[in-house]
């Protein structure tokens, strides 16, 4: 990339003047890189992806630093049944499960050391979080502003005076500005998710600069995936709603051309829980911006689904999901360590349909999280809820096969779409909700954020949980489906078919054509008989979960 793209795209979010300042910088920072960051042999995607999602101390035995407990339960149990782990904040932190990192050079000590990432890497493609937009408050860079030392001094985003900030989008029901006593007095400083959660500036360039510099040495250290973590919020203007501005959008496109130049293997994936309209703009033209967006609206109407029986919502959905370039793809997903997202449905579900899912998952043992809109009023944000537990009411009396019927009936659907799947740890191995721990830390996601002891979850899996072990074992038997078809290729097609409101149907092929598969799941519990078109009729590779079916 040439130092005139830099200067370009810096001009959008700094001006002229300062821009032929900092490019210089930039590409110097881009040429130090050059080389250390080691590239794969195979770095192209293809039906044999999937990327599990899960804490570093997910699985524990004692005496083990957690990440070498992690990495001998991957390699003995999921070599060849998933591709790639998303390994969620490694790093020191003080609050949120780690996202309110205080060091973003080091590992958690509890986890291990690099020497143990390095490991994982070595088995799996590594996804790591960036978490830009905000730092520790307890973290030495804060720590250095609240001492008002150079350079961190102007590492944060502060507000003078009492301006009109009613316009800005919250993503959560607390403060946006925090005061803080430093050593040049009071100071109110922005913080978009929690008073430990203090908000970067990067109006400041030294402050891009050296997050590009932390970027490049994740994939240094074997980053092959860059999870872009609340990436809409990164820049603020005092006047405006501060998501989704055409700066942020500029930032996401200069570090998409960094890591093309540095590290080419690299993928950006943007995590944006807001409306599928504006979270898909993340792709950009399709060759500029993210190379995967989450797929966010996805968990609320497969739920939604399966609560009504009926697939027309869902499957008019994804008939119109495009993608803008064949080097762009969903991450589809439908549990991770956060709750299930409402944002993403408001315009694709109706207003009593949104109130009936958190109904739903209120009456299965789940929490609902509320957002502060401008009027200062509060709307559900998402539902606290493990997936499982979502479908179908641990209170409820059904049997355990029917439950676990519609939970891998919702898995196959995320399965078959176009993209990369992830599958959240508890969604792998059949866990219900941890109500206990959201009493222990009165934090509702706890709900979904259990740890396990190694012993204990291989015994279960060995057969003493027969939800476990018949979980894992039909997630097993469906990638293995899936890797073995072309036609699942995440940049393959796509084809919705209408064969009823009770059964969504996908047929998937090959970027070449030569590969089709019909993907067929009844979204009811009662036995359905479906009529497929004529141009499916010659196809013996269909998948059919939940429910009878007959074709």
């Amino acid at each position: 990339m040439t130092p005139i793209f830099y200067t370009t795209k810096l001009i959008q979010i700094y001006g002229a003047e300062l821009a032929v300042r900092i490019a210089p910088r930039l590409g110097e920072l881009v040429e130090n890189y050059r080389g250390r960051i080691p590239i794969p042999v195979e770095s192209s995607l293809s039906e044999r992806d999937s990327i599990l999602i899960t804490y570093g101390d997910q699985v524990r035995a004692a005496g083990q630093p957690h990440l070498q407990t992690l990495t001998e339960f991957c390699e003995a149990h999921l070599r060849g049944v998933v591709s790639g782990i998303h390994l969620l904040p490694f790093f020191p932190w003080s609050s949120d499960d780690g996202f309110s990192i205080t060091d973003y050079r080091a590992v958690e000590a509890s986890l291990g050391d690099w020497g143990y990432v390095e490991r994982l890497g070595g088995s799996f493609r590594l996804m790591f979080d960036g978490v830009v937009n905000h730092a520790s408050a307890q973290g030495a860079w804060f720590q250095a502003f609240l001492r008002d030392e150079s350079p961190y001094r102007d590492y944060f985003l502060t507000v003078e005076g009492d301006p009109d900030l009613s316009q800005v989008v919250r993503p959560r029901a607390l403060p946006l500005l925090t005061e803080f006593q430093t050593a040049s007095g009071s100071r109110r400083v922005w913080t978009t998710f929690s008073a430990d959660q203090v908000d970067l500036d990067f109006h400041n360039p030294d402050v891009l600069l050296e997050i590009f510099d932390l970027l490049l040495m994740y994939a240094e250290r074997g980053a092959q995936f860059i999870r872009l973590d609340a990436i809409a919020y990164l820049w603020k203007e005092i006047g405006t709603s501060c998501i989704h501005l055409p700066q942020t959008h500029a930032i996401v496109q200069l570090l998409r051309a960094v890591l093309d130049e540095a590290a080419p293997h690299v993928r950006l994936i943007t995590e944006t829980n807001v409306p599928h309209t504006e979270n898909i703009s993340y792709f950009g033209d399709g060759k500029n911006e993210a190379q995967l967006v989450y797929n966010f609206a996805l968990p609320p109407l497969v739920l939604h689904t399966f609560r009504t029986g009926d697939a027309s919502t869902l499957s008019k959905w994804a008939a119109r999901l495009e993608l803008p370039s064949g080097q762009a793809t969903f991450f589809n997903f439908l549990a991770s360590h956060d709750g299930i997202g409402l944002n993403p449905v408001r315009g694709i579900l109706s207003p009593a349909e949104i109130e009936a899912l958190a109904a739903q998952a209120l009456a299965h043992g789940g929490l609902i999280s509320y957002k502060q809109n401008p009027d200062g009023s509060q709307s559900p944000y998402e539902l606290n809820i493990n997936y499982f537990d979502a479908l179908s009411d641990p209170a409820g009396g059904e049997p355990l096969e029917m439950q676990v019927a519609r939970f891998m009936a919702a898995q196959a659907i995320l399965l078959s779409l176009r993209g990369v799947p992830g599958i959240y740890f508890h969604s792998l191995f059949g866990s219900r909700g941890w109500p206990e721990g959201v009493q222990a830390t009165r934090r509702n996601r706890t709900i979904n954020r259990q740890k396990l002891e190694r012993a204990s979850l291989e015994d279960e899996l060995g057969g003493q949980s027969w939800l476990r072990s018949q979980v894992f074992y039909h997630y097993r038997r469906l990638l293995a489906q899936r890797a073995n078809s072309p036609a699942f290729h995440p940049h393959g097609g796509q084809e919705i078919l209408n064969v009823g409101h009770s059964v969504f149907a996908v047929l998937r092929h090959s970027p070449n054509g030569a590969h089709r598969t019909l993907c067929l799941q009844n979204v009811t519990a009662q036995h359905q008989v479906v009529s497929l078109p004529n141009a499916t009729r010659t196809l013996d590779a269909y998948q059919t979960f939940w429910g009878e079916m007959e074709a």
